[in-house]
């Protein structure tokens, strides 16, 4: 089951695909109170819901027609997460390659590794949509970069989780793009500021259920720059797994539903390159997972 969030006469509405091409509007067609108007709303709305939205895909299984069914290329996607939210967690410096080339970049050495995971947060008003703009920012960056990256979305809260239990807290998992300003990060001397500028925050633009991803530690991920591939690589190389990365950000702090978790990036991004390649206004960013699908935006002035 793949959910997402889209606009219908202004308001928000909870959908999920049929198929590749079609949106099924399930706040729509719900059999009753209360509907849930958004992928959190369902979440929040536990298992019963889910059975309920399983039951109204099986319905329309097929269908490419009616007032409740809608073609995804028509709608306007919105972000699969409550804009109202708290941080969106982030884990920095998981992938092998990417350490080293990063390493390199700001003159350290390759082989200084993490010994703990790397938390930072992005705030919520960084979110913009599949589809939508990323701002250039160029008045405070000439370093504007990409990071394609799995993210968790929490389903059931949890503190001190243990590892063998983690998974069992996940609802599922969507795309996230950490746009990062690197010179912003430099300056400031952490990674916040750098991380959490306006549209710093493509999501989506679906939440794929954790029962449709057999293992989410062995999925491949790439991104592409106007049809250039930049990043390939497969969440098998990352240091932290998925449920390492949920027990330990559980420590001491409770997870609840509706959290997204970014899991860091492969190798390839535009700073580390020589000359760097980092992002400008008229570009287009494509990141993609495997399972999931792909999150399209483009750079603005």
């Amino acid at each position: 089951m793949k959910f997402l969030n889209f606009r219908q006469e202004g308001s928000t509405h909870l959908g999920a695909m049929l198929g590749e091409s079609h949106v099924l509007d399930l706040s729509a067609v719900w059999p009753a109170e209360p509907v849930p108007m958004s992928v959190e709303a369902l979440i929040l709305a536990g298992d019963v819901a889910l059975e309920t939205a399983r039951q109204l895909l099986q319905q329309y299984q097929g269908r490419q027609d009616g007032a409740a069914v809608h073609s995804y290329t028509a709608l306007e996607i919105l972000p699969p997460a409550d804009p109202q939210g708290r941080n969106i967690f982030n884990v920095g410096r998981n992938y092998r390659e990417h350490i080293i080339e990063g390493n390199l970049a700001n003159g350290r050495p390759a082989d200084a590794f993490p010994v703990a995971i790397e938390f930072f947060t992005k705030p919520r008003t960084a979110l913009v949509a599949h589809g939508g703009q990323v701002l250039r920012h160029a008045g405070l960056t000439n370093s504007l970069d990409y990071e394609v990256e799995l993210a968790i979305v929490i389903g059931r809260g949890g503190r001190d989780i243990p590892v063998a239990d983690a998974l069992d807290h996940v609802f599922g998992y969507t795309i996230l793009n950490d746009i990062t300003a690197r010179d912003l990060q430099r300056l400031h001397g952490q990674w916040f500021k750098g991380k959490s500028l306006d549209t710093s925050c493509p999501l989506g633009p679906v939440v794929v259920h954790a029962s449709a991803i057999a293992d989410p530690d062995a999925l491949m991920l790439e991104l592409e720059v106007d049809g250039e591939l930049r990043q390939r690589d497969s969440t098998a190389s990352m240091i932290f797994s998925i449920a390492t990365i949920v027990s330990s950000l559980s420590e001491g702090m409770a997870l609840l539903p509706g959290d997204v978790i970014a899991t860091g990036t492969p190798k390839g991004v535009g700073f580390a390159m020589r000359p760097q390649r980092c992002l400008q206004a008229g570009q287009t960013i494509s990141a993609r997972i495997e399972g999931i699908g792909e999150l399209v935006n483009t750079v603005v002035d």
